[in-house]
C-alpha cells in the first residue's frame, strides 16, 4: 500500500500501541497485491507482515529463532529474531480478512503447536533503519499457545529456542532492529496491553 496512506502525518518510527483500529482500517481499505519483485526495493510503498510474537504464559518465557544459511532472506542471516511472519498473499483473502488470512497461514507454515493458540494484535511496527525494514510495515501480534511450546517447523532455516527476557538480552546486539524494537516493548508491557487488543485471532494447533 502506498506509504503516504499509511501515514498521512509523516512516518513514525518504531512501535505504536495507540490508533491500531485506524491502522487495521486503512490495510483493509487500501492494500493491493503487487509482485514482490515489483515492491522489494521501492520504500514508497509498504508490504504488510503479520508477525508473531510467541509467548509461553505458563514459564513466561518466548521464542527466538536464528535464520541459518539457508534461509531465503540473505540478507539476515545469523541475525535473532523474536517474531515469526510473512507477506500477504491473494490467497489470504479469499475467506475474509487478509490480514487473518495471512496470520494464521504463516503460523502454520513456520510452527509447529501442539495446542490451539490466540493472537492479539498489540503494535504497529515501522523501521527505516535498513533496506529491509524501510519497505515493511509490521503487524506485531502477541500469540499464546494454549498448552506446551512452540517450535519452528522449517528446522533446515530456522533454529529456535523458548528464553525468557533476561536470558535473551545477551542476543540483543544480534537482533534484527524489528526484534530489538519488539523487545524493547516487551520488557515495557507489551504482554499486559494484549488484553486491550483490536484484533484478536484463535489459531488452531499446528502440529
Amino acid at each position: 500500500m502506498p506509504r503516504t496512506t499509511i501515514f498521512p502525518d509523516g512516518a513514525w518510527h518504531g512501535l505504536v500501541n495507540t490508533g491500531l483500529e485506524r491502522v487495521l482500517r486503512t490495510v483493509r481499505a487500501s492494500s493491493e497485491y503487487r509482485p514482490r519483485s515489483e515492491v522489494e526495493d521501492d520504500p514508497s510503498l509498504q508490504q504488510i507482515i503479520p508477525y508473531c510474537v510467541v509467548h509461553h504464559p505458563h514459564d513466561d518465557t518466548y521464542l527466538i529463532t536464528r535464520r541459518l544459511r539457508r534461509s531465503s532472506e540473505r540478507r539476515l542471516h545469523h541475525l535473532y529474531s523474536l517474531g515469526i511472519g510473512g507477506h500477504v498473499n491473494p490467497i489470504d483473502g479469499e475467506s475474509g480478512d487478509p490480514v487473518i488470512g495471512g496470520l494464521r497461514r504463516e503460523w502454520e507454515e513456520e510452527i509447529r503447536c501442539p495446542s490451539p493458540a490466540t493472537a492479539r494484535l498489540v503494535a504497529a511496527l515501522n523501521d527505516d533503519s535498513s533496506p529491509v525494514s524501510k519497505v515493511h510495515l509490521g503487524l506485531v501480534f502477541l500469540v499464546e499457545p494454549t498448552l506446551g511450546f512452540v517450535d519452528v517447523r522449517e528446522v533446515d532455516k530456522l533454529e529456535g529456542e523458548a528464553l525468557s527476557l533476561k536470558a535473551m538480552r545477551r542476543h540483543y546486539l544480534s537482533m534484527e532492529s524489528w526484534s530489538q524494537l519488539v523487545f524493547d516493548d516487551l520488557v515495557d508491557g507489551a504482554t499486559a496491553r494484549a488484553a486491550r487488543s483490536p484484533l484478536t485471532v484463535e489459531l488452531n494447533a499446528a502440529p
